[in-house]
């Protein structure tokens, strides 16, 4: 199970990636990407959901595929290592790790696994995510798993940062209702149109986040095509579990943490359960800067 490297000379080091076919994650485990512009929130809504899917019973591996490796720090109270940083120092003889090595218990017993990247300008996130479950199947970290979840960097849609569209069997995409995270939102949705020609990936909907209304979201849901899932308003307790490393369902049960609990448990029932695909249309760049907007 080798990944197929091509060296361009663009740069000392710089590295793109063709994932391997043969890298898939076992049938049986639900698998989701969630995307979304940056900084919109997607480590935050990802480790609450998978706190959630485990609050219901469910055995949940989460994924973090962004350089910065926050996307756990709330599951696991802590920066864990990275997988290619633990890779390098065995000089990427993966036979020597042990599973401790680079996965992490969190919250209600999540499993966590930060890929990390390739220093900036020297590589493809995509190679990064591929040896992330190359690795995790080396060592059988799969084949006992209900719930994958992958949290994406940013709003990057190059070959690299949708790898994990390879292997997801929806994509989650997390925006605020605002201008610039719609246009996101549509350059994201394109991706997965191309990717759906030759991989099992569908749209699962949207997430609202952060946003006390949700009218230019559904505006541009009702032209394309999807729905929205889940919405989480401007809550602070979300923001102050941030700061307290923790997840939502280890704050003060007030009411505003109570709501925010249950909506992420209903999508989380949402998903395992009564998910529809959809098969959305993205946008010209013009159509959205036409549609979005108050008359």
């Amino acid at each position: 199970m080798t990944t197929t490297l091509a060296r361009p000379a663009d740069g000392e080091g710089s590295v793109q990636v063709q994932q391997d076919p043969s890298a898939k994650i076992e049938e049986g485990a639900l698998v989701i990407a969630v995307y979304g512009k940056g900084g919109i929130g997607k480590s935050t809504t990802s480790s609450n959901l998978s706190a959630a899917f485990s609050k219901l019973g469910k055995k949940v591996l989460q994924i973090g595929c962004d350089p910065k490796h926050d996307s756990t720090f709330t599951l696991t109270h802590k920066m864990v290592p990275t997988v290619i940083d633990i890779l390098e120092e065995v000089d990427f003889h993966s036979e020597e790790l042990r599973p401790e090595d680079f996965m992490f218990q969190g919250f209600n017993g999540v499993q966590c696994v930060e890929s990390g990247g390739p220093p900036a300008g020297t590589g493809c996130g995509g190679y990064v995510t591929g040896q992330t479950v190359k690795l995790l199947k080396e060592h059988h970290l799969l084949e006992d798993t209900d719930v994958v979840i992958f949290d994406v960097l940013g709003d990057v849609v190059c070959g690299g940062f949708a790898a994990p569209l390879q292997h997801a069997n929806y994509c989650l995409i997390v925006t605020a209702n605002d201008f610039d995270s719609i246009f996101a939102m549509n350059r994201i949705v394109a991706a997965i149109q191309a990717k759906a020609k030759n991989y099992k990936v569908r749209l699962g909907g949207v997430v609202a986040n952060r946003s006390a209304d949700t009218d230019q979201i559904d505006k541009f849901n009702a032209r394309t095509g999807l729905k929205t899932m889940a919405h989480f308003r401007d809550v602070d307790a979300i923001r102050r579990s941030r700061l307290k490393k923790c997840t939502i369902f280890e704050m003060e049960p007030t009411e505003d943490v109570i709501a925010v609990q249950n909506e992420y448990l209903s999508l989380a029932k949402k998903l395992s359960e009564s998910v529809e695909p959809l098969e959305a249309e993205s946008l010209k760049d013009r159509e959205i800067f036409d549609l979005l907007g108050f008359d």
